[in-house]
C-alpha cells in the first residue's frame, strides 16, 4: 500500500485525460509501455534489495556498484525531487479545500496540510505508515470501482447503457500517428514514480528482505493494471475526443455512470491522493537524507532521531525546504517555482537508469561471491537489464522531442550537473570522509 500510494496520485485521476488527448486511444500502449520498464526496474531493484536489504536502498547499491559519484547524485536527487514533490502536493490539496471553503487564503490550507501530515511522520514509522495505509486504500477502492462499472458500462450491461467497447478504435487506435505514442511514454513514465519507496520503507520492516520480495513480486503488476485497465476503460466509456483534458477523466466517467455528486466524490479523492503522495514524499526525503549522513555526504546531525527511532531533524530539514517552495509558489510561481518543481522532473529517468546500472554490476559480483543470496532473480538477465537501460536512456533523449517535457530535461540536467561538481570539490569530499569516520566511530 505504501508504494501503491506513493504512485497513484492526481497523475491518474487528472493528468490521463491530457495524455489521452494528446496520444488518442492508443495512450493505453503508452501506459502499458511505461509500466513495463517500471515492472523491469522494480525487478531488477527487487533482486538487489533481498540480496542486500539496507538504508538508503538504490543509493546504497549505486555508491557500492558505481562509485560514491552515482550514489552522492543519486541520493541528493531523490531527496530534492521529494522536497519539491511535497510542495507541489500541498499546494494541489489547498486548491481543492479553497473551493470547498471560502474565506480562507490558500496558503493557509497548504501550511495546515504541511503541518499535518509532518507531524504523521514525527510520531512513528508506525504512525506513517498507517496513515499511508487507509489513504491509499481509498485511492485503490475508487479505482477498483471504477473499473467493475466500467466494465459493465462498456459491455452494456449498465442501466442505460450500450456495448461501447469499440469507442477504443472509433476513429482509428493511432488517429495521431505512432510517434506520439512514444511522446505518451515520455508523459506517463513519471505518474509511475514512487514504487521503489517500498525497498526504503521495507528497511524499517521486521523483516525487510521478505517485505522486499513480496512487494516488489506484486506492486508492479498491480500499478500496471490500475493504470492501464483504467486508461482503455475511459476510452472505451467515452470517445477519447470528448473525454475532458483539464478537469478529470474519471469524474465524468462516473457522470456518466449516474452516480450523484461524481465530481464531489473524485475531488475527495484527488485531496486523499495528494495528501497520501504529500506523506510519502516527506518519509522518502527524510530517509533518503538519513542514509546520505551515513557516509558524510549531508550534516551529522540529520541522523538525530527521536525515542522512537525516527530521524526527526531530517523529517523537519525536509519540511523547512517544502515550507519554502510552497511560499514560491506564491511569491514567484513562473519562476522560483517553476524552477525546483521542473529541475526534478528527469529524476526518476536517473534513478531508473542507475537502477539497471548497478543491478548489472552488482549481479556479476553476487554470483561470483554469494550466489546463495539471489532468492530473487532478474528475468533474462544480462539482455533485459541492458535493454531496461538502453530503453530509460532512449526515454530521457525522446525528452527533447516533447514540448512539455523539454524544459524539465534541461533543468534536470542542471540540477544534476550541480550536484555532480559539489561531489568532485576536493573540500567537500575530504570532508565527507571525515564526518563518515566520525559517525562510524562516535555514538549511534
Amino acid at each position: 500500500m505504501i508504494a501503491l500510494g506513493g504512485i497513484i496520485g492526481a497523475s491518474l485521476f487528472i493528468g490521463s485525460g491530457a495524455v489521452i488527448h494528446t496520444v488518442g486511444p492508443a495512450a493505453v500502449l503508452s501506459y502499458a509501455i511505461g509500466g513495463l520498464l517500471v515492472v523491469l526496474v522494480m525487478r531488477m531493484l527487487g533482486e538487489m534489495a533481498t540480496a542486500h536489504p539496507t538504508l538508503g536502498s538504490f543509493m546504497e547499491y549505486a555508491r557500492e556498484s558505481l562509485g560514491g559519484w552515482a550514489g552522492f547524485a543519486i541520493g541528493w536527487l531523490y531527496w530534492y525531487f521529494w522536497v519539491g514533490v511535497v510542495a507541489f502536493e500541498a499546494v494541489a490539496g489547498a486548491k481543492i479545500l479553497v473551493q470547498w471553503i471560502h474565506g480562507v487564503p490558500q496558503w493557509v490550507f497548504s501550511l495546515i496540510l504541511m503541518l499535518l501530515l509532518t507531524g504523521t511522520n514525527l510520531v512513528s514509522a508506525r504512525s506513517f505508515g498507517e496513515t499511508e495505509f487507509w489513504l491509499a486504500s481509498i485511492k485503490v477502492a475508487t479505482i477498483v470501482v471504477f473499473m467493475a462499472l466500467g466494465l459493465l458500462f462498456v459491455l452494456g450491461l449498465w442501466p442505460g447503457a450500450t456495448f461501447s467497447v469499440g469507442n477504443i478504435a472509433l476513429d482509428g487506435f493511432v488517429p495521431n500517428g505512432g510517434l506520439t505514442v512514444i511522446q505518451g511514454v515520455v508523459l506517463v513514465i513519471f505518474s509511475y514514480f514512487g514504487a521503489e519507496i517500498v525497498t526504503i520503507a521495507a528497511a524499517e520492516s521486521n523483516e525487510p528482505g521478505k517485505a522486499v520480495r513480496k512487494a516488489t513480486a506484486t506492486v508492479a503488476w498491480r500499478v500496471v493494471l490500475f493504470y492501464v485497465g483504467s486508461v482503455a476503460l475511459l476510452v472505451m466509456i467515452t470517445p477519447w475526443r470528448e473525454i475532458p483534458s483539464e478537469t478529470s477523466p474519471f469524474a465524468a466517467a462516473f457522470d456518466r455512470f449516474g452516480v450523484p455528486a461524481a465530481s464531489t466524490i473524485v475531488s475527495v479523492v484527488v485531496l486523499t491522493a495528494a495528501l497520501s503522495v504529500l506523506n510519502s514524499g516527506l518519509y522518502t526525503a527524510s530517509r533518503m537524507l538519513f542514509a546520505l549522513r551515513r557516509h558524510g555526504w549531508a550534516p551529522r546531525w540529520v541522523a538525530d532521531t527521536n525515542g522512537r527511532g525516527v530521524p526527526w531533524k531530517a523529517i523537519l530539514l525536509s519540511t523547512a525546504v517544502g515550507y519554502v517552495a510552497v511560499v514560491m509558489s506564491y511569491v514567484a510561481p513562473d519562476t522560483i517555482f517553476y524552477f525546483i518543481i521542473n529541475s526534478a522532473g528527469a529524476v526518476a529517468l536517473f534513478v531508473y537508469a542507475i537502477i539497471a546500472g548497478s543491478q548489472l554490476r552488482m549481479r556479476g559480483r553476487l554470483e561470483r561471491e554469494a550466489p546463495e543470496r539471489l532468492e530473487l532473480r532478474m528475468w533474462g538477465y544480462p539482455w533485459l537489464s541492458w535493454l531496461t537501460l538502453v530503453a530509460t536512456l532512449l526515454v530521457v533523449a525522446s525528452m527533447v522531442l516533447v514540448d512539455d517535457a523539454r524544459s524539465q530535461l534541461w533543468l534536470s540536467l542542471i540540477s544534476l550537473a550541480v550536484i555532480l561538481g559539489v561531489y568532485f570539490i576536493p573540500a567537500v569530499r575530504g570532508g565527507a570522509r571525515a564526518r563518515a569516520e566520525a559517525t562510524s566511530s562516535g555514538p549511534g
